[in-house]
C-alpha cells in the first residue's frame, strides 16, 4: 500500500466484512475465528502492510517435513489441517510428501532420505498414519532429525513419540450407546484389524457388550486394509447378507460407516429404522451424511497441532512428557442410530 496514512483496524475490518474485534482476534492468534475468515483477514493485513509483532511469519530455519500415507481421506485431511494451523501460528515452514514417493523399508534408503531432508533444511519429521520402522526413525535421529507420529498403525513399532486418541474409550462409548438403545447383536467393520487403533475400538465394543452379559461374535467383526468407503461397503454386504444379520453396526471410521449405509441401501434396509450405523472420527462429512451420522469424535485438528508442537519441543532439545499421548474422544449422537424394531 502506498501513501503515508497508516491503516486502522477499522479499515481492515471493513475490507474483510468483519468486526474490529474479529481482526483483533486474528492479530492475537485467538482460536475462536473461522479458518476462512482468519485467512481473509491475514491477506488484507499483508496487503495493507499492517505493523504488528503478533503476526508470525514463517521462519525458514524452522522447517518440518510432513509425511502422509496419502491425502485422499477425510481423516488425513483434518489431521494435516491441524498441523498447518499450528505451523501458521508458530511461524513454521511445512513441506509435505507422501509415503509412496519417500523412504522405503531398506535401511540404506532411509539413510539417504534422512540426508536429503537435512540438505533441504528440515529440522524434524511429523508422520501422519501408516507405519515407520525403527530403521527409518533411527536414520532420521542419526541425522539429527527428531520424529513424532500421529495415529501410527502401531505406536510401539517405531520407538518414536506418538499422538493418538482414546480409541478403547471411544469403542466403549459406542457400544454403551447402542446397548442403551436396545441393540445386542452388534457388528463391527473397520480397517486393518492388526492396527492398534482398530484393535482398541473393537476391544471397547467388546467390553461394553460383556459388561451387559452379551458377546461380540467373531463372525460379526470384519475389516479391510484401510478405513474407507469400499471397506465399509464390502464389510457391510458381508454382515447384512445373513439371515441373522446384526441390528446395529459400529464402523471404524465415518467413511467406513458411509460404505455400510450404502450396503444397507442395496439390501433394501433403512438407516436407522432397520439398521443403526455408528461411525468414528466425526469428520465434516459425518454431519452432512444422509442420515447425519452418530459417531465418536476424535479431536483430529488438535492431534495434528499437538504432533507439530511436540516435534518442536524435541527440536528445541526438550524431552516429551510421555511416549504416547491419547487425546479424549466423545460420542456425538445424531440420526443414524435408533432403537431396533
Amino acid at each position: 500500500m502506498t501513501g503515508s496514512t497508516r491503516p486502522t483496524l477499522a479499515t481492515i475490518a471493513e475490507s474483510a466484512g468483519v468486526s474490529v474485534a474479529t481482526v483483533s482476534k486474528v492479530l492475537n492468534n485467538r482460536r475462536d475465528v473461522a479458518e476462512g475468515t482468519r485467512a481473509r483477514v491475514r491477506v488484507l493485513l499483508d496487503e495493507h502492510d499492517y505493523p504488528t509483532a503478533s503476526r508470525h511469519r514463517p521462519d525458514p530455519t524452522r522447517s518440518v517435513e510432513l509425511l502422509c500415507d496419502h491425502l485422499h481421506s477425510a481423516f488425513t485431511g483434518q489431521v494435516v489441517q491441524g498441523v498447518l494451523n499450528a505451523a501458521v501460528e508458530l511461524g513454521v515452514v511445512v513441506a509435505m510428501s507422501t509415503r509412496e514417493s519417500e523412504a522405503t523399508r531398506r535401511p540404506e534408503d532411509a539413510t539417504a532420505w534422512a540426508r536429503r531432508l537435512v540438505g533441504e533444511g528440515r529440522t524434524g519429521v511429523v508422520g501422519v498414519t501408516g507405519e515407520m520402522t525403527r530403521a527409518q526413525v533411527g536414520a532420521l535421529r542419526k541425522a539429527g532429525l527428531p520424529v513424532v507420529l500421529v495415529d501410527p498403525v502401531d505406536p510401539q513399532t517405531s520407538g518414536a513419540p506418538s499422538i493418538g486418541s482414546t480409541n478403547f474409550t471411544g469403542g466403549l462409548s459406542a457400544g454403551q450407546h447402542l446397548l442403551a438403545l436396545g441393540h445386542h447383536r452388534i457388528g463391527y467393520v473397520g480397517g486393518a484389524l492388526r492396527a492398534a487403533c482398530n484393535a482398541a475400538r473393537v476391544g471397547g465394543l467388546r467390553a461394553a457388550l460383556e459388561a451387559e452379559g452379551h458377546a461380540l461374535l467373531p463372525d460379526l467383526v470384519t475389516g479391510g486394509q484401510v478405513f474407507d468407503f469400499e471397506t465399509g461397503l464390502r464389510g457391510g454386504v458381508r454382515l447384512l447378507d445373513r439371515d441373522d444379520r446384526p441390528t446395529a453396526v459400529f464402523a471404524g471410521s465415518d467413511e467406513v460407516a458411509l460404505g455400510v449405509i450404502e450396503a444397507a441401501r442395496r439390501q433394501g434396509l433403512r438407516v436407522p429404522e432397520d439398521l443403526s450405523v455408528l461411525g468414528f472420527d466425526d469428520v465434516p462429512l459425518a454431519m452432512t451424511a444422509s442420515p447425519p451420522l452418530t459417531t465418536v469424535r476424535q479431536p483430529l485438528l488438535e492431534m495434528g497441532s499437538l504432533g507439530l508442537r511436540t516435534l518442536l519441543r524435541l527440536v528445541d532439545g526438550h524431552e516429551v512428557d510421555a511416549p504416547h499421548v491419547a487425546l479424549a474422544t466423545r460420542l456425538v449422537v445424531r440420526a443414524s442410530t435408533a432403537a431396533p424394531r
